[in-house]
């Protein structure tokens, strides 16, 4: 080969290595893109009697600087980042809104309960009592607005999740189409890389992996097939199957994610199973943070209604009225599977607040038995071959007519009970503050006797006139107005003294009577100045009312505490991985990215080396210019 054309391939080959240095320079701030090379070969030697001459360089290929253990790292710490990055920004609405000392429920409550102490001490002051239900009102209008901010809460994830779906369908369509593009010219190249369209498909691959751990799989040919969730395909090949959002067939009211699969059905995922991305953070925060959030609040609600309602129906107001209910209380939520074969209704009910769990429940039937799975641990909790009902952790499920095989009922007793929550009693009046009955000692009595009202139960009567207790000696005997006896209806030995009850109301007698001594027991109706049920009620701020373990400061603290604790947790794991994620993206770009500094230097190696290769095709033509000179 002359001098010409071993010159002339120097000349291509250091014009193809300037073009490709040009093109690492002009990308250097695109997103994803990786740093090229040209890849130099030499053209071989030509034999001749003295040996082997060289015939010059040619450009074998253009390749990309790409790792792809490094590439595949860094998918998932950024999948990893965005998921717990969502999270904690999620979590910590809910620890701010909790943990303030202004809007959260803590102050309010003892507002309250300072209030209902204020009519113990003065049950006759109409303003005490006007407090009293003005902190009733506070304190149910800021449930009804954290349960207003928790249902936002719920309504934006399932915007965020159905917008992030259809983010993930573009990806995964523009990954199939680069897949094919990316064959097609492979192929018409005769094997050629076409490495820009690698690095866009690389790229789309890195925002997919922000919305959802997805998994890839490099195919014979360098084609992409994309998984996610327990291995559902979002793309094979040159095909690409949507992921969907649509309403969970367990609950309606909450979007959840599916797959459509290749043979063109659509299956819900599992619970737990889509992970990694923002939408993998959305799904965790609401399973993990805001239903057990929504579901403490509604349970607090109740907690706080049902046991407060129960006491002040055991007293009396001005108007000598047995109290009334002063709050309203908030429903179970019950949701037939969307899958449900048969046309039965569930119907959940409150039976005891104070045994309330945080959990929701399942009902199933497996074609024999009833069974209520509560959710939050997995554990049966009842079991039943009848449909009159199912009972356990303080809620009570009925049905109007059998269930089909494999049919199911989700049971939510708290998730929405705090948006029902309100105040029933308007009238200062109302408010009963006082004990529903009263005992009085005789100013003529001789002995050491005593007679109190030490109990009423609930659905009590109110006594309709005054009863005598009168001691005989050996025990006591109740007469009416009219001396006609009255037959107390049960009697039973208490400590040193003896309870007699009456319609629900109970005495207790005790202490050293003389015979001939008595007792009056009659109405407290008039008796302002009472504060019996008064008291009763303000007790009940600090009593263990909630599975006997807590009261409701103290169920409202732990719900505080496990938030700020998550939402701590979350903010400290966010930060390190996103601290991993840098140092893993630093050790990505130390091999694929543009470093100015060496492209720089190539661009004058190359240079020099088109300059010398000129030099040499000058040479040579000097050389012929002598020889026919010579000639």
């Amino acid at each position: 080969m002359s001098l010409f054309n071993i010159g002339l391939s120097g000349l291509n080959v250091a014009q193809n290595a300037l073009t490709t240095t040009g093109h690492n320079f002009s990308n250097a701030a695109t997103p994803g893109y990786t740093r090229q090379s040209t890849i130099i070969a030499s053209a071989g030697g030509q034999f001749t009697g003295s040996g082997f001459f060289g015939q010059g360089s040619s450009t074998v290929t253009v390749q990309r600087v790409y790792d792809g253990f490094l590439t595949g790292q860094l998918r998932t710490a950024t999948s990893a980042s965005s998921e717990l990055s969502t999270f904690s920004s999620q979590i910590s609405q809910i620890d701010n809104l909790l943990a303030d000392q202004n809007a959260g429920l803590a102050p309010l409550m003892q507002k309250f309960f300072a209030a209902v102490q204020t009519v113990s001490d003065t049950p006759g002051d109409t303003a005490a009592r006007q407090g009293m239900l003005s902190a009733a009102q506070a304190l149910t209008g800021q449930v009804k607005a954290s349960s207003d901010y928790f249902k936002q809460l719920q309504d934006g994830i399932n915007t965020q999740l159905t917008s992030s779906v259809r983010q993930v369908n573009d990806y995964t369509k523009q990954i199939a189409s680069l897949n094919k593009q990316i064959s097609q010219l492979t192929a018409a190249s005769g094997g050629q890389p076409p490495n820009d369209l690698l690095d866009q498909r690389d790229q789309a691959v890195s925002e997919l992996t922000k919305l959802v751990g997805a998994k890839v799989v490099v195919q014979d040919g360098n084609t992409y097939n994309v998984f996610v969730g327990n291995g559902q395909p979002l793309v094979m090949g040159s095909e690409s199957y949507d992921m969907t959002a649509v309403p969970s067939a367990a609950d309606p009211s909450r979007i959840t994610i599916g797959y459509t699969l290749p043979n063109g059905n659509t299956v819900q995922s599992e619970d737990g199973s889509v992970t990694g991305g923002s939408i993998g953070g959305l799904l965790r925060f609401r399973s993990q943070s805001l239903d057990q959030a929504q579901n403490a609040i509604g349970r607090l609600s109740l907690a706080i209604g049902q046991v407060f309602n129960n006491q002040h129906k055991l007293g009396i107001d001005l108007n000598g009225a047995t109290g009334t209910d002063l709050f309203s209380l908030g429903q179970p939520t019950t949701y037939a599977n969307a899958n449900n074969k048969s046309n039965a209704v569930a119907t959940a009910t409150i039976t005891n607040a104070g045994s309330l769990t945080t959990s929701d429940y399942s009902l199933k039937f497996d074609g024999t038995n009833y069974s209520l799975t509560r959710l939050s641990d997995n554990t049966v909790v009842a079991t039943s071959t009848s449909l009159s009902g199912i009972s356990a952790d303080g809620i009570s499920v009925s049905l109007n007519g059998p269930m089909s095989a494999n049919d199911s009922f989700l049971i939510q007793p708290t998730r929405n009970a705090a948006a029902g929550f309100g105040t029933l009693i308007t009238d200062p009046a109302k408010v009963a503050a006082a004990s529903p009955a009263r005992a009085d000692a005789s100013t003529q009595n001789t002995g050491s006797g005593t007679a109190k009202l030490s109990g009423v139960a609930q659905g009590f009567t109110q006594l309709s006139g005054k009863i005598t207790a009168t001691y005989t000696g050996a025990g006591y005997t109740f007469t009416d107005a009219l001396g006609n006896v009255v037959t107390p209806t049960s009697t039973a030995a208490s400590g040193t003294g003896t309870d007699y009850t009456f319609s629900g109301l109970t005495f207790h007698f005790d202490g050293t009577p003389k015979a001939g001594d008595t007792f009056t027991l009659s109405s407290n109706s008039g008796a302002t100045a009472d504060n019996g049920n008064a008291l009763a009620l303000a007790k009940l701020q600090t009593a263990k009312t909630i599975n006997g373990t807590s009261s409701f400061n103290d169920a409202y603290a732990s719900l505080v505490n496990q938030v700020g604790s998550d939402a701590k947790s979350a903010s400290i794991a966010s930060e390190s991985q996103d601290s991993i994620t840098t140092q893993v993206t630093s050790a990505q770009q130390s091999v694929s990215g543009v470093n100015m500094d060496e492209e720089t230097v190539n661009l004058l190696k190359f240079q020099q080396l088109y300059q010398a290769n000129a030099k040499v095709i000058q040479t040579a033509s000097t050389i012929i210019d002598t020889l026919l000179s010579i000639g």
